[in-house]
């Protein structure tokens, strides 16, 4: 049974230092948030574009794995609730350097994503208002973001639950009036029938391949309302109530729109992946104006997974540091929140953004590729750790299973074939087979760092 004696607090606990702000509809709208992130907005574009009709399927099969991770994810959180959440998992479950190492490449992921969101939320602003700097605009939402992460708790929570009470409402109102297009009970339009479904391969199993590796990527976020939890009034009720909705909420976000957006465009369509697939499908209804309402939810929805990745980027290295796995510095609480690490964590944010101006070609895309299949191995952590943690739990406290996860172990094997069968097929693909080798160049050097680090304070 691997050590988990750290210094600060034991891994798997909530943490005592940060506050309890968080109440019950801050974690709810922050899990249905998370769920409608720019992944889905932006990046679905391309996955339609490849795959065709087929992106339903591919969509449905990478939200199966994503509601098996979660599950598991949602079972040691709500028995251990704590703001490293998967990391301080990995390190209870199989030693510290596996929390070392699942900590410390998530935040690089966040930190990285910040800065990523930063830039497409600039783009929108500056082409409303042409000659503003791009650069200038992602300052501004930085400051704003840091600002926000560095009050009290309850301010982040508030933020993100406007920011995800505004994407729920868009993404709810898109769904209705596609389902009556689909009908013919919209007024002004005629019903496509199934008439864009027909050829629904139509790039082969290629195409479906390429559109299940966008679609597994797009649900990135659904992570957050774990790390959340250990600051809400009650984390064990929070995170219960978050996990056993994320079924519905998956099935009706990702692959309903999904199903509706194939319907009413036609998948070749150019202006599925120029203009994003939402407002594709707006414009095809001819609804005024309602393709540029659409790029202010995904605005909104930029700028929410900013303030989402700067809080959930301090948290992690809050609780990487009180686990003594990194520099004390940037564990000090003020009023409850980590600020040095929110600091630290939209600096190196906002270095990626001027990276992106300075080195766009090498360092820049390095870095992008080197996060490109981070989260399959964060999935990877949460699935062996629930492997080892829930026999633990049921022999010496049952009483903390207050979620389970389906059919254990059967499904829990069944996601961790699902996650090697998706490296499988990044391996396959020329532009992913770079991330795949750049990922895994990171992870060896973190597992590194963190085995000796386990090593040396072993024999201390």
């Amino acid at each position: 049974m691997p050590s988990s004696t750290t210094t600060g607090t034991p891994p798997g606990t909530t943490d005592a230092s940060l506050s309890h702000g968080l109440k019950q509809r801050h974690l709810s709208m922050i899990a249905l948030g998370g769920v409608i992130g720019a992944g889905l907005f932006v990046g679905s574009g391309a996955g339609i574009a490849a795959a065709g009709p087929s992106i339903v399927v591919a969509y449905a099969l990478s939200g199966v794995l994503v509601m098996l991770v979660m599950r598991m994810l949602g079972e040691m959180s709500a028995a251990y609730p704590s703001s490293g959440s998967f990391s301080a998992h990995a390190e209870r479950a199989i030693g510290p350097w596996a929390g070392f190492t699942a900590g410390w490449s998530f935040w690089v992921l966040l930190c990285t994503a910040v800065g990523l969101e930063g830039i497409g939320a600039a783009k929108i602003v500056s082409g409303w208002l042409p000659g503003t700097p791009e650069w200038a605009w992602v300052a501004l939402f930085m400051v704003v973001f840091c600002g926000t992460n560095l009050a009290a708790v309850k301010n982040f929570g508030e933020f993100e639950f406007w920011f995800a009470a505004l994407k729920v409402g868009a993404i709810t109102l898109f769904l209705v009036l596609g389902v009556l297009a689909i009908l013919g009970i919209l007024p002004g339009t005629d019903s496509p029938g199934a008439s864009h479904l027909t050829d629904f391969l139509p790039n082969g199993g290629e195409g479906l391949v390429i559109g299940l590796l966008a679609s597994v990527f797009a649900y990135g976020g659904l992570e957050t309302v774990t790390i959340a939890a250990a600051e809400s009034e009650n984390p064990v009720k929070g995170v219960a109530s978050a996990v056993r909705t994320a079924m519905w909420r998956i099935a009706l976000f990702y692959i309903g729109s999904m199903a509706v957006i194939v319907t009413l465009v036609p998948w070749d369509s150019k202006e599925v992946v120029e203009k994003g697939p939402y407002v594709a499908a707006l414009d095809e209804l001819g609804i005024p104006g309602a393709g540029q309402l659409m790029s202010v939810v995904v605005l909104v929805a930029l700028l929410s997974a900013m303030n989402a990745n700067i809080y959930g980027a301090s948290r992690i290295a809050y609780s990487l540091v009180e686990r003594g796995q990194g520099p004390k510095g940037l564990g000090r609480v003020s009023g409850g929140v980590p600020r040095i690490a929110v600091l630290a964590s939209s600096v190196f944010g906002f270095l990626c953004v001027l990276l992106s101006y300075w080195r766009p070609d090498d360092v820049f895309a390095w870095l992008l590729n080197m996060i490109g299949a981070v989260i399959l191995v964060v999935w990877i952590f949460i699935a062996v750790s629930q492997l080892r943690l829930r026999r633990r739990l049921e022999r010496e406290s049952p009483e903390k299973l207050a979620v389970r996860m389906w059919a254990f172990p059967w499904l829990t094997w069944v996601a961790l074939a699902g996650m090697a069968a998706v490296f499988v097929l990044m391996a396959r693909e020329p532009d992913t087979r770079v991330q795949l080798y750049s990922t895994g160049g990171m992870i060896l050097v973190l597992a590194g760092v963190g085995y000796g680090w386990q090593r040396v304070r072993a024999k201390g």
